[in-house]
């Protein structure tokens, strides 16, 4: 043994040391190429129909990816629609009021999303000519797009060699790989990610990425038994071959969600229901809601906070549970249906028609059912 691992033995227990190559599943070159034929064959034939699919414009590949962030596909096509028709350019969406916005994104969720598009749309319309930029590093720069997305507009849009990597891929290439790793950890994701440089092809590469996009979403799925019969590149699987595939992926303890009580108060005078804006930062940030405090709160103590701000209550009748899962947190809530009478305007609050909520205003879903009552 020499003396360099002689000495680096005094300090680390080598045996303890997990030395592997980059990548565990090397493919050959003629593998590679089967692969990547086997996959696009079978997504060529399969693949979901999408509108975003039939004219791959940049504003229409980054919209819809955005859009589809946490977002189920079947969930994501109406507002599509929807949103190109009202606003069919980046110059429109740099000039669209917040409102409209916010109205078009109403129910998607995660209204992060909506503002980071117009910001980014409008340093496209100040520095790129109202152009989504066709460099990788270019599009980091821009609110809301990350590797992934950057990755899915250049190919998907301009057909260039990238890979777009996201937990569906993730899971994928850690069956083909029978990938043992945390697929959590920096280091796997390394691993999984330069063995998908490897497989992606220097043409086609948008058709590929959106084959692995609609492998995830329909045959090696997240939950429930993947389909294995049904995939196309089954003979590449080491997972498959060595009967892993529903142990597979390997995934970290997550952590425990947080839960928040909160009361909901759904006040009605002479016929116009109180709205309030949220602060312009944290959760739900500049979206209009229901006034609502932390804590589960009585009748009583409800009517005494309209009645320090001036109202008499009329009527007070508690409304059904709800709960409402964010990303990071859950909210626990109870809401009162409340008549109030008094002249008394808080300028915190806007009295809104039904008709308004239904047309102008913005209201995150986790109100929602308080508003179908």
């Amino acid at each position: 043994m020499s003396l360099f691992f002689r000495l680096l033995m005094i300090f680390v227990d080598i045996e303890s040391v997990e030395i592997r190559p980059l990548i565990r599943y090397n493919f050959g070159m003629d593998e590679i190429k089967e692969f990547q034929e086997a996959l696009l064959n079978w997504y060529r034939k399969s693949g979901r129909v999408l509108p975003w699919r039939s004219d791959p414009s940049p504003y229409k590949v980054w919209i819809s990816e955005i859009m589809l962030q946490q977002t189920r596909v079947d969930t994501v096509i109406p507002y599509f629609n929807r949103f190109i028709s009202e606003i069919p350019t980046i110059k429109d969406l740099a000039e669209t009021d917040d409102e409209k916005l916010y109205k078009l994104w109403q129910g998607l969720g995660y209204y992060r999303r909506a503002s980071h598009l117009k910001k980014a749309a409008q340093i496209m319309v100040d520095q790129y000519n109202g152009r989504l930029p066709e460099n990788f590093n270019d599009l980091l720069t821009l609110p809301g797009i990350g590797a992934y997305t950057a990755g899915a507009i250049l190919s998907i849009a301009f057909n260039i060699s990238i890979p777009a990597v996201d937990g569906n891929v993730f899971r994928i290439i850690a069956r083909i790989n029978a990938e043992t790793g945390d697929i959590q950890k920096a280091s796997v994701k390394k691993r999984l990610e330069a063995c998908v440089k490897e497989l992606i092809p220097s043409t086609d590469a948008g058709d590929f990425n959106q084959a692995l996009m609609d492998l995830g979403a329909n045959i090696c799925i997240p939950n429930g038994i993947p389909k294995c019969e049904e995939c196309p590149v089954k003979n590449f699987c080491k997972a498959y071959s060595e009967g892993l595939a529903y142990t597979l992926p390997v995934k970290g303890n997550k952590a425990v969600r947080k839960t928040q009580e909160i009361t909901v108060l759904k006040i009605l005078r002479d016929n116009r229901l109180a709205l309030r804006k949220r602060e312009e930062k944290g959760l739900l940030s500049n979206l209009w809601e229901l006034p609502n405090y932390q804590s589960f709160l009585t009748e009583e103590q409800c009517i005494k906070i309209l009645q320090n701000n001036g109202f008499k209550v009329t009527s007070i009748m508690p409304m059904e549970r709800v709960k409402h899962a964010f990303s990071h947190m859950d909210w626990i809530m109870i809401g009162y249906l409340i008549t109030v009478e008094g002249n008394e305007d808080l300028s915190s609050w806007t009295w809104v028609t039904r008709e308004e909520i239904l047309n102008v205003y913005s209201i995150p879903s986790a109100f929602l059912p308080f508003l179908s009552v």
